[in-house]
């Protein structure tokens, strides 16, 4: 019997729904892992993933359970960064895929869950605390002026913060993780690029990995140069 699915995608803010970009991000990812299996309906919701009041997700749920489908999301922390939250849908009757960690058990969705909620934490923390340092400086916040004031400043912070996202990104660590190993048994590329993906790990989009994908990685964990 084929598989169907119900696609659920959220985007954190009102920027993000005027763009599509995060929702389109997410709807490749998701497409990418199904490849020729039917979706039978995507639900989008717009709201913060440490709030538990998601009338999307909900509907989503109810769908899945009148057409015996598999709630697919691109990303866990696209579910919730709530580890309450995201324990009781687990422990639910709808089969839950993550296309970031498809091989995951209850147990390791249940840890990674608990990770993103302290991330969150993290982030809102760094957040209060910079903007608390600007205003002690006397910088007034909310002016085009003091967001991007020379072209080549706002490249090279958007080249910085594009290496830490990729540095940071959950797959890319897992995937390093045992990258370690196998450079440790003198693997070589090939072989690391084969055991990675049999072992169902996927890059940052939810794709396989590629040969270049896995010498990047080495050359960011400091194992080739």
């Amino acid at each position: 019997m084929t598989k169907t699915y119900i696609a659920y995608l959220r985007q954190s803010t009102m920027k993000q729904q005027i763009s599509g970009l995060g929702v389109e991000a997410q709807r490749e990812i998701i497409h990418n892992h199904v490849k020729n299996k039917p979706i039978l309906a995507e639900y989008i919701e717009t709201e913060s993933g440490k709030k538990s009041n998601r009338p999307q997700l909900l509907a989503a749920l109810e769908m899945c359970r009148k057409t015996n489908s598999i709630l697919i999301v691109a990303k866990l922390d696209r579910l919730s960064r709530n580890v309450a939250f995201t324990s009781k849908l687990l422990e639910s009757d709808v089969e839950i895929v993550f296309c970031d960690f498809p091989q995951a058990n209850r147990l390791i969705l249940h840890i990674i869950s608990s990770i993103a909620e302290y991330e969150a934490g993290l982030i809102s923390q760094r957040t209060k605390q910079s903007l608390q340092a600007k205003k002690a400086r006397g910088v007034q916040l909310g002016k085009s002026e003091n967001l991007m004031n020379k072209f080549e400043q706002a490249v090279q912070h958007s080249i910085i913060t594009n290496k830490a996202k990729a540095t940071n990104n959950p797959n890319n660590m897992r995937a390093i993780a045992l990258l370690r190993s196998l450079s440790i048994q003198g693997k070589s590329l090939s072989e690391m690029t084969c055991l990675l993906n049999e072992q169902g790990f996927v890059t940052s989009k939810g794709c396989k990995f590629q040969i270049a994908q896995v010498k990047r990685l080495l050359v960011r964990a400091g194992l080739m140069s």
